[in-house]
């Protein structure tokens, strides 16, 4: 951990649990947990994550990322990436900070903004940055008020706001205005994301997502694998497993229960796929995963 974020960290624990402990504030969220033995799959939604104590890697498209408390991570979509997080040097544990971002405030404080002439491509959809004091102090400001939170209400916009421009202000601003702008890249793909997770427990069916994402099968294809790292297909799959895993977890249907209520034809092709996801059957991950707080923190 930097020295300059002591005060972020005592804020987030005494609001967080272990987990992911969603704050007073809308989108807030605090995470808190154990380093884990290897690389666990994990969602990734559109947001800004700030490490505050450990660290933690992030694999997409057969790339390795690795941020820690000297840097910021923006997601662009919702993502189902593998992650390891890592305790501090001195054994403390991981802490981070996650903001989910709203596109409809980063085109608000875009447009206000002198204009930039950014590529159409915008390139991976997960980025990391250094930290910059002003992003710490802002983010500060932001935190402060759980600790007033009969002042949220009045003054969390404002910092969420000062927040984003900060942002946008930096290397990742040209990423961050992809995601305001509804009819680019990004913003169709997450169109497709959005219809994806919607259709989630059918089969995919290609022609029905370009048509959603309004985009050939050919662009769509490319576009999606450059933000995702994952075809289409892929995407598919590893949200239907990620929402699997988490009604199994949540102790209410058998294996066979949520094979059928997440869309696969059989159980034992969802127990094959589980598998090669998680690494073991479904019961048996689910006993490791109850006896694990840290593999619960997905930010």
């Amino acid at each position: 951990m930097t020295d300059n974020l002591h005060s972020h960290l005592d804020i987030a624990l005494r609001h967080g649990r272990p987990g992911t402990t969603p704050t007073p504030i809308p989108r807030l969220e605090v995470s808190v947990g154990q380093a884990t033995p290897g690389t666990s799959p994990c969602l990734y939604r559109s947001m800004i994550c700030f490490i505050l104590q450990g660290s933690k890697d992030v694999a997409i498209n057969d790339n390795l990322l690795r941020y820690d408390a000297s840097q910021y991570l923006v997601s662009a979509l919702d993502l189902p990436l593998s992650g390891q997080i890592r305790d501090a040097d001195d054994g403390s544990p991981y802490v981070a900070i996650s903001l989910v971002l709203d596109p409809a405030l980063l085109a608000e404080v875009a447009s206000a903004m002198p204009a930039a002439g950014d590529a159409d491509t915008p390139g991976s959809g997960i980025a990391i940055n250094p930290m910059t004091p002003q992003l710490r102090d802002t983010l500060l400001r932001l935190m402060a008020l759980l600790d007033t939170p009969a002042d949220i209400t009045a003054l969390a916009p404002m910092a969420e706001r000062e927040l984003v421009y900060r942002l946008l202000q930096g290397p990742q601003g040209r990423l961050l205005r992809h995601i305001a702008r509804p009819e680019g890249a990004i913003g169709r793909i997450r169109r497709a994301v959005e219809w994806i997770r919607d259709h989630g427990n059918t089969r995919l069916r290609i022609e029905a997502l370009c048509e959603a994402a309004g985009m050939s099968r050919a662009s769509l294809h490319r576009h999606f694998v450059a933000l995702t790292g994952l075809s289409p297909i892929q995407y598919h799959k590893q949200l239907r497993l990620q929402e699997a895993r988490q009604l199994l977890l949540a102790g209410d249907l058998s294996a066979s229960d949520v094979a059928y209520a997440v869309g696969y034809e059989s159980p034992s092709q969802f127990s094959r796929e589980y598998l090669r996801q998680f690494g073991a059957p479904p019961a048996r991950d689910v006993r490791k995963l109850r006896l694990s707080i840290g593999i619960q923190v997905i930010n």
